[in-house]
């Protein structure tokens, strides 16, 4: 079969009501999705008394059939709906095409959705793959730390499973016990941890640590993972050589420019993401600071850009595309082709450090002031 993959995507009028969807309907009439499908489609024996309740409840909420529900009908149950924070983010889009590759060889629709960061849209498309009788629907990437939010993120995977779905927590912290889902992740706290202590081995005990958005679970693991290294090592923290941002180039770009103009001091940089990296090398370029010989450098995930940087980067490996593989094969282990029930719970994938060309030994600390890039040994 074919590639194929759809993308979902536009923004909502904040001023407009929600529209009622096929989730609302069956919630009203208190029965499943897939029997609110069987009356809108008439293509299955339903009782003449759930009917009545089904269409009962569709005149009360206003439903509008959905003309491209009806259009994938013929699909239902052989699609899988992926969810993502930013397409071309690098790391989302290699676990994506992990989930496309394995849907795909089981001969399954992929529809992509881009929430552009806003956790309420990543609901509303939960609920969109939902009404698309969705075999399995994964989120690619960190996740929110906001109770309301985890709620809701429950309730819709408590919704999914009453349909004989699956939420798929591709890169993110489970919801708790109790929650149908399945999760795919792999070792944030523990990479972290030994790159951290790679650093200090070489002698690095002024590390600075660049980006990762908090309260973003991602971000919060890796910021644990080094500050646990440090501990371990008796190095006490300093607050200003923690500096959280966006997971881009331009913020690594930007951050670096002003630490570098400041009277930080610091012999290596752990970057939260190699994204970030590229965009502090940039910076340390254009100021004349080399490395690794005037401060180390590394960075997280081994993206391809990992390698194309010169010198090469050191960074932890992320088995990005194995996560999406793993996370369709768990989910969809119980379908009519394997007499075996989805797996529960979390695979934990492991992550290890490809060490390259870009830490040195400490040979002194840097510092910086001023307007200008000069530099002296203390």
């Amino acid at each position: 079969m074919p590639r194929q993959s759809s993308m979902v995507s536009g923004q909502k009028d904040p001023n407009r009501q929600r529209r009622a969807t096929i989730v609302d309907v069956a919630r009203l009439a208190g029965v499943s999705t897939a029997t609110v499908s069987h009356v809108m489609n008439r293509n299955y024996p339903v009782a003449s008394s759930t009917r009545e309740s089904v269409e009962k409840a569709m005149r009360e909420l206003g439903y509008v059939v959905n003309a491209n529900a009806r259009a994938l009908a013929g699909v239902s149950g052989r699609t899988v709906g992926i969810i993502v924070n930013e397409l071309i983010d690098p790391f989302c889009a290699h676990i994506t095409r992990g989930v496309e590759r394995e849907a795909t060889d089981g001969g399954r629709l992929c529809l992509v959705c881009c929430t552009q960061g806003d956790p309420q849209r990543e609901l509303a498309f939960i609920e969109l793959m939902h009404e698309q009788r969705a075999d399995a629907v994964v989120l690619v990437g960190g996740g929110v730390e906001e109770r309301a939010y985890k709620v809701e993120l429950a309730r819709r995977a408590r919704e999914l499973a009453a349909d004989e779905s699956m939420l798929v927590l591709c890169g993110r912290p489970s919801l708790g016990d109790g929650v149908p889902t399945i999760g795919v992740e792999y070792d944030n706290e523990g990479g972290a941890f030994a790159l951290t202590n790679h650093l200090i081995a070489q002698g690095h005990d002024r590390i600075l640590y660049l980006g990762g958005p908090p309260g973003l679970s991602t971000a919060r693991d890796r910021l644990a993972g080094h500050r646990r290294a440090l501990e371990l090592h008796g190095i006490q923290r300093d607050p200003e050589l923690e500096q959280p941002g966006a997971f881009s180039r331009a913020f690594g770009y930007r951050r670096m420019v002003e630490l570098l103009r400041s009277v930080a001091e610091f012999t290596a940089v752990f970057a939260a993401n190699d994204i970030i990296a590229a965009g502090a090398v940039q910076a340390m370029e254009e100021a004349g600071v080399r490395v690794p010989q005037d401060i180390s450098l590394v960075g997280f995930d081994d993206l391809p850009v990992a390698q194309e940087l010169r010198p090469r980067l050191t960074t932890v490996r992320v088995p990005l595309e194995e996560m999406g593989r793993q996370a369709i094969r768990a989910a969809l282990n119980g379908d009519e082709d394997d007499c075996r029930a989805p797996m529960a719970g979390t695979l934990c994938l492991g992550t290890h450090i490809m060490v390259r060309d870009s830490v040195a030994p400490r040979t002194g600390a840097v510092r910086r002031s001023g307007e200008g890039s000069a530099r002296h040994e203390i």
